[in-house]
């Protein structure tokens, strides 16, 4: 063929064609061999005519620069949880709900006959696929289920997820397609091993390797790994079914295997109660054989029009329901108890077991969880006890099974912290260090925390790094970070001179800071984000919020006594007080202006946030606006009075106009600051940064 684009545009459909029969039937018709020369073929004539390369071009999966940090977007319309339970009589009792509200609705007095789509409940990672006009657009993991991290890059080194839905007739403009990414068996002990022999930890377990592999920050580590996905749903751009004459859930999956997407084959159907558990107890004889880790059997109602009617709660579709399997269990023996010190300075027991293999992954290391649990179960040196593992949670020891021969004393937590030295203190059923800032064992997770991209965001303060400053004692305390020089740095592992100067660099710029951002990033007991945005409003400085009684914390809207006196103590530790002085004069801290929410500008007034945005971050600006009044809302009501649309703005923004809430774009919304005389000078610089 002597047309280079004609030739191009034949190999690419060629090479689909392969994909699809490889990734999605599972019938390849021809060897790999076969394929590799189609492929080279292709990266040979773009290499000689640029001008021809597309974005859905096979040789294009792979490719892109490393990110500094993975993105936030809204989804198109949320991805709901499961209702799940280990109880087949909870499936028994979801049944006879479902039946009883769809005869209800119906106004009928006879029972409505339910047929259910099975699906084993594949234990990977659950992800959106936006096609816009059939290209993929962009990849999101599920995170809340209303925001997920942006995985695009990662997603298209794939080879099973199609770049361009080109089979099955005519696609819609935009499609939210769901699916589960996941590692197959063969392939994570493959993944393994390669990191074995690089001296790196192994993984453990395939979904933590899927869940870490999508997440990288370089696309091409990711393309290194043959993860592959499985499509269970497919939405419209603004929420809705993606076919409007498609009827049933086997259509829906139909319709997906039609446009490319690989779909699991595993899946069936069944009519009523029994038939569902039955097939159950037929999957969990077969779960080993598999060539994927499954943790139950996800049951969908078939019947579009019945989902309908049920509709859904804010946290699960009331037509699904996930029968897991219950925990995998294994004897072994109690080789030694010892005590692992967390970043929060809590102190857990930890046995160390006679190595035992539990659902094909060894465990040598079981949770003890706390002092009371231990004593209540007994468990000592030497003695034989069943250990449980359920999905990547830490094995843990649920029983004593039989003494052993020569059985150890009851176990005694230390007086002292065998990091550190400083005398433990007891929280409740909890032991503690309250050697927050000092303690190496607490310190490593400190600092990464203290760095993350909620906290002071310094880029390149992972734990690797923190773990080298620490065990190097180049970190005593926390404010040590700041006196960090790149020659330093430099001798640490993985670093060269520019990259020293660039976390050097990073850590400087955390210097100007935010109270909300500050208080995060201390890692304060029971402050997460969102706590921090509210103890800034109420104190507006570090200063105030130390001077702050307990009494004034408890009253706090949200905050009440037991996290107000976690908060209080946490302050007033006296090694605390000295590292927070510290830090004090080392930061520059923006003072937050505090006032009756009716005098603030934006007092009263609800705003959402939906959809991709460019000009600022989602985070930067609920931020924002929280501190000058407003309240941010993560869906859209009557009480909503602005919502603020990026691109690929999904079901909030139907909604909306549904509704008529007043709705404007990026632009808009920095003209709507401004009426308001809000600066919105810091808000546009956050977002390049």
């Amino acid at each position: 063929m002597s047309d280079p684009a004609a030739r191009v545009r034949a190999l690419r459909d060629e090479i689909a064609h392969h994909d699809y029969r490889y990734h999605v039937l599972d019938a390849p018709e021809i060897a790999d061999d076969a394929y590799d020369e189609l492929f080279r073929e292709l990266r040979s004539l773009e290499e000689r005519h640029p001008d021809l390369i597309a974005t859905d071009s096979p040789t294009q999966r792979v490719g892109g620069a490393p990110v500094a940090a993975l993105e936030s977007a809204e989804h198109v319309a949320p991805m709901l949880s499961l209702d799940s339970s280990a109880d087949p009589d909870a499936f028994r009792q979801f049944d006879a709900r479902v039946r009883k509200a769809l005869a209800a609705a119906a106004e009928s007095e006879s029972e409505i006959a339910v047929r259910y789509s099975l699906e084993p409940k594949l234990d990977g990672l659950s992800v959106e696929l936006v096609y816009a006009d059939g290209l993929l657009e962009r990849a999101l993991t599920r995170g809340d289920g209303q925001i997920g991290e942006v995985i695009t890059s990662n997603v298209r080194t794939i080879r099973s997820i199609p770049l361009r839905l080109s089979r099955g007739g005519p696609v819609p403009p935009l499609l939210s397609v769901r699916g589960e990414i996941f590692l197959p068996l063969h392939a994570f002990d493959d993944v393994n091993e390669r990191l074995l022999a690089l001296g790196k930890s192994p993984f453990a377990n395939p979904r933590n390797a899927a869940a870490g592999t999508v997440r990288q920050l370089d696309p091409a580590l990711a393309a290194e790994r043959p993860l592959t996905l499985f499509a269970y749903d497919v939405l419209e751009g603004d929420g809705a079914r993606a076919e409007a004459d498609v009827r049933t859930h086997d259509e829906v999956l139909a319709a997906l295997r039609g446009w490319g997407l690989p779909v699991n084959p595993e899946n069936t159907w069944a009519d009523g109660a029994d038939e569902v558990l039955a097939h159950f107890a037929r999957l969990a004889e077969r779960r080993d054989a598999l060539p994927y880790e499954i943790d139950g059997l996800v049951v969908k109602i078939d019947d579009l029009a019945l989902r309908r009617r049920l509709g859904s709660t804010a946290h699960h579709p009331r037509w699904a329901f996930a029968i897991k399997f219950p925990p995998r269990k294994e004897v072994s023996q109690v080789l030694r108890i010892v005590v692992s010190v967390g970043r929060t300075g809590t102190v857990t027991p930890v046995a160390l077991l006679r190595p035992v293999s539990i659902g094909g992954v060894t465990v040598s290391r079981a949770n003890l969880h706390n002092r009371e649990d231990i004593e209540r179960k007994d468990i000592r040196e030497g003695d034989t006890v069943r250990v449980e593992r359920a999905g990547d949670v830490i094995p843990q020891v649920v029983a004593r099974v039989d003494e052993g021969a020569e059985r150890g004393p009851p176990f005694r937590m230390p007086p002292t912290c065998p990091s550190c030295d400083t005398p433990l203190e007891s929280v409740g059923p909890y032991t503690v260090c309250p050697n927050a800032f000092e303690c190496p064992a607490q310190l490593v997770g400190r600092l990464v925390h203290f760095g993350s991209r909620r906290g002071l965001d310094i880029e390149g303060l992972g734990e690797r790094t923190a773990r080298q400053l620490v065990d190097r004692e180049m970190v005593r305390h926390l404010p040590d970070l700041f006196d960090l020089d790149a020659a330093v740095v430099e001798d640490l592992d993985g670093f060269a001179e520019v990259s020293a100067r660039k976390l050097v660099a990073a850590i400087d710029a955390a210097r100007s800071t935010t109270l909300p951002r500050l208080l995060y990033a201390l890692g304060i007991p029971e402050v997460g984000a969102a706590v921090a945005r509210t103890l800034a409003q109420r104190f507006g400085t570090s200063s105030a919020l130390r001077a702050a009684d307990v009494r004034a914390l408890e009253a706090i809207d949200g905050i009440g006594p037991i996290m107000g006196a976690a908060i209080h103590r946490f302050l007033h530790e006296t090694r605390n007080a000295d590292v927070l002085d510290a830090l004090q004069t080392l930061l520059e801290t923006a003072p937050i202006v505090v006032s009756t929410d009716d005098a603030k500008p934006l007092a009263g007034h609800r705003i959402v946030f939906t959809g991709a945005l460019e000009r600022f971050t989602r985070e930067g600006a609920t931020e924002l606006v929280e501190r000058f009044g407003a309240a941010a809302g993560s869906s859209v009501s009557g009480k909503t009075t602005l919502v603020v649309a990026g691109t690929a703005a999904g079901s909030k923004l139907v909604k909306a106009q549904e509704l008529g809430v007043e709705i404007v774009e990026e632009e808009g919304f920095l003209a709507y600051l401004a009426d308001h005389g809000i600066d919105t000078t810091e808000l546009e610089a956050g977002a390049g940064a």
